[in-house]
């Protein structure tokens, strides 16, 4: 694995952590300093600092990224039984593309070694890298963004945190099936994006309603291969951020919620939290937004496609000229819809396939209504 573009974690850090009790939970994870580096056979998650913000046009400082590691390690973890290791951090190279290719290189091998990288940024604009960090496993990519805004952008303009999935969405190879938003505002967001999001069958869910109903966003996590924060998309009063200051955003509460949602998901493997400024009152959020990710991963219950559809009740729904094919799991209670794989088609995803949902979407395709996601999955799929 491409290692050699992590720095040590800094001495302050070091210094640290050699004053925690063995119940801390920085006395329970390996660490790249200069003395040593992690033997990473037996790792399943992977801490990375990327100290590089160009791509953020309001960044009025330098990523400082040591008030974030001694608020996580200065936690208590929960009953886990998970080696994690903190990598060190991938300094700015000479320009912002140079970063990228060092960041997807190092998360191309984690991934690649089933080692789930946790990224802390750093500017927005990282996902991409992030992103293409899946190009050579050959597989269609699920990304989740949790943000007040799209991100969309002009075509001609370069890469930054404010107009990256443009870029997901254009460049080539475009592995990129679906994108999901959870959390964006209104007023944030031009009509003409709101359309393009429509238009692309992607998914998309306002703050009201995810507030109101924090559940429905489970399904969305659960499909997911790439989920990233902007930290932005918390409410200043809760996050501590006043220079970026949002009066309206997500509670501390709920921005956990939704990260234990992404690391409960079995599918999963890449964690970014990007957006977020220097100061001590927003490293004790993210700390936590951490903890809760690693939470969620320790109940991981490795269900389908991991595990055997033995383990499901099978629910067959006739709809007008087809059949919708539900499964529910035995052991978690969760649903799943089946993507049917169309012979005379040119289909994106290569076989049969299920989707997340809700048991409150079976309930409305009983009751003779199709579910949206299924549908836009659907038309996706064979476009």
């Amino acid at each position: 694995m491409e290692l050699d573009f992590l720095s040590p974690i800094t001495h302050e850090v070091t210094e640290f952590i050699k004053g925690l009790s063995s119940q801390h939970l920085g006395s329970k994870i390996v660490f790249h300093t200069e003395k040593e580096v992690p033997d990473l056979k037996k790792i399943r998650l992977a801490i990375i600092g990327v100290l590089e913000n160009r791509g953020d046009k309001t960044a009025i400082s330098d990523v400082d990224l040591v008030h974030i590691r001694k608020e996580l390690y200065g936690l208590f973890p929960g009953n886990w039984d998970i080696s994690i290791a903190d990598l060190g951090d991938l300094y700015p190279g000479d320009t912002k593309e140079d970063t990228y290719f060092a960041l997807q290189k190092v998360c191309d091998g984690l991934i690649k070694n089933n080692i789930i990288p946790i990224i802390i940024g750093g500017s927005q604009d990282l996902t991409y890298p992030l992103y293409r960090a899946y190009d050579r496993l050959e597989q269609m990519v699920n990304l989740v963004a949790i943000d007040s805004k799209f991100d969309f952008g002009k075509e001609s303009e370069e890469i930054f945190s404010s107009s990256y999935l443009t870029n997901i969405i254009l460049d080539e190879p475009n592995n990129l099936f679906n994108y999901s938003n959870v959390g964006f505002q209104t007023y944030f967001n031009s009509q003409e994006e709101i359309d393009l999001i429509e238009k692309l069958f992607f998914d998309a869910y306002r703050l009201g309603d995810i507030s109101n109903n924090i559940s429905i966003s489970e399904p969305v996590f659960r499909d997911a291969d790439i989920v990233v924060v902007d930290l932005t998309s918390v409410k200043s009063s809760d996050s501590g951020n006043f220079i970026t200051f949002t009066p309206n955003g997500f509670t501390g509460k709920e921005i956990c919620s939704l990260s234990r949602y992404a690391g409960i998901s079995d599918k999963v493997s890449t964690f970014g939290i990007f957006n977020h400024n220097n100061s001590r009152q927003e490293s004790t959020l993210i700390a936590q937004v951490i903890w809760y990710f690693i939470e969620g991963f320790h109940y991981r219950s490795n269900e389908y496609p991991f595990g055997s559809k033995e383990n499901y009740l099978k629910y067959i729904i006739p709809f007008e000229s087809e059949e919708l094919v539900f499964y529910k799991s035995n052991k978690t209670d969760r649903w799943w819809i089946e993507i049917p794989f169309i012979s005379n088609q040119n289909n994106k995803l290569k076989r049969n396939t299920l989707l997340p949902c809700s048991y409150e979407e079976y309930l409305a395709a009983c009751n003779q209504e199709l579910p949206e996601r299924w549908w836009k999955v659907q038309r996706k799929n064979i476009i």
